[in-house]
């Protein structure tokens, strides 16, 4: 493994273990500021709407000026961000603080480039597997101290303590060095997009957004249905969360060896068994089991990131991945409200719904895609849907 790649995976680690103290403990916060449901599932897609707007240009400016002036710009803005959520005593300004932060998503494009680049002779499922692992290993210590800061100290000051770890994160992250620029430096923005627009692309990007659609759903106010129907306490959410994370390493860990099209199978049965469990399960056992589930979420991101790589030349890597993200991002901003108002209407409403989601969507995209191929250079290339 590259020194880059090291500490890109210590930085990522650090940044879990902060944002994996509030993150997820969001929406029970919103609830605490006076938001009822259908209210937090608007204000989630507003926050999708910020992390949707600066994928593409993340991702073109990546390629033409190099990927680690975005990572860095990321952290910090990050960090800015974590800031204002912490030291937020209203809703409104809290909103403010999630969008900002919700923008730093724009980083997962120049990463998701930079870790490829970085990656020398392992697969591109490999090192995103790798990287995503990293990150979730922090995230599993995150969340247990979050819950228990919470508990005794209330949710706000979860934040607070998080800027500790994201203050470490920042400087281990100033510390990876550039990597040369492949973009064409006289193609415009304009052209390159409609290069990148082929018809194999847009079909890919359809059905990623379908299948992403219906992993997300079920999991916008997951936290607040255990703890309002089936009333569990904020230690207990934490836990939860811990477990999230330890099976987001595991599973992502396991994944990586497969190919993209195998590997995005499993994480959907993954999420799907999230789901009956989260609806029909009961006691803490249960939704452990069913939250590290859960963590199939991430993985399935990185295997659609690994098919994007192979519709894409290295070139425009950075534009691929951050296309896929938008993409992705979308399903943020159009699947919490719908998750509200489910919520709403029938508070376990939603999760036979994504259940059999994911199940439509994982048949369409088996049946569709055509058998994946290997590449010499070891990277798992996929035909185009």
């Amino acid at each position: 493994m590259s020194r880059d790649l090291i500490l890109m995976a210590l930085a990522l680690m650090t940044w879990g273990m902060g944002e994996g103290m509030f993150y997820f403990f969001q929406p029970l916060y919103l609830q605490q500021l006076g938001a009822d449901p259908v209210k937090i599932g608007a204000i989630l897609g507003i926050v999708g709407v910020s992390m949707s707007v600066a994928h593409l240009p993340a991702g073109y400016l990546s390629d033409r000026f190099g990927r680690r002036p975005l990572l860095i710009i990321a952290w910090f803005s990050g960090l800015a961000a974590t800031t204002i959520m912490a030291l937020s005593t209203n809703l409104t300004f809290f909103v403010i603080g999630m969008s900002i932060y919700g923008i730093t998503a724009f980083v997962g494009g120049p990463m998701n480039a930079y870790v490829t680049a970085a990656r020398g002779s392992w697969s591109v499922p490999r090192a995103l597997t790798l990287i995503s692992a990293s990150f979730n290993t922090g995230a599993i210590l995150g969340p247990l101290l979050g819950g228990w800061v919470g508990q005794h100290l209330g949710l706000r000051s979860s934040f607070g303590f998080s800027l500790i770890f994201m203050v470490i994160s920042t400087t281990l992250i100033v510390f990876i060095r550039p990597q040369p620029v492949e973009g064409e430096q006289h193609e415009s923005p304009a052209n390159t997009l409609a290069k990148m627009l082929n018809p194999a692309f847009v079909r890919f990007l359809i059905m990623a957004f379908g299948i992403y659609f219906f992993i997300y759903l079920p999991q916008p106010l997951a936290q607040n249905f255990l703890v309002n129907e089936r009333q569990l306490n904020l230690a207990n959410i934490g836990v939860l969360i811990s477990s999230r994370s330890l099976g987001v390493v595991v599973l992502s860990l396991l994944t990586g060896s497969l190919d993209a099209r195998r590997g995005l199978a499993a994480t959907q049965i993954g999420v799907t068994l999230f789901t009956l469990i989260i609806w029909q399960g009961y006691g803490l056992p249960a939704f452990m089991l069913g939250y590290a589930l859960m963590g199939s979420t991430n993985p399935s991101r990185v295997m659609l990131m690994a098919q994007a790589r192979s519709l894409s030349k290295a070139q425009n890597m950075g534009l691929a991945y951050g296309m896929l993200e938008t993409i992705l991002s979308v399903v943020l901003i159009t699947a919490p409200p719908l998750a509200g108002a489910l919520y709403a209407f029938q508070p376990d409403l939603v999760f036979p719904i994504s259940a059999a989601g994911i199940l439509i969507t994982l048949v369409l995209s088996w049946v569709l895609r055509p058998q994946t191929k290997a590449s010499p250079n070891t990277e798992v290339t996929q035909t185009p849907i």
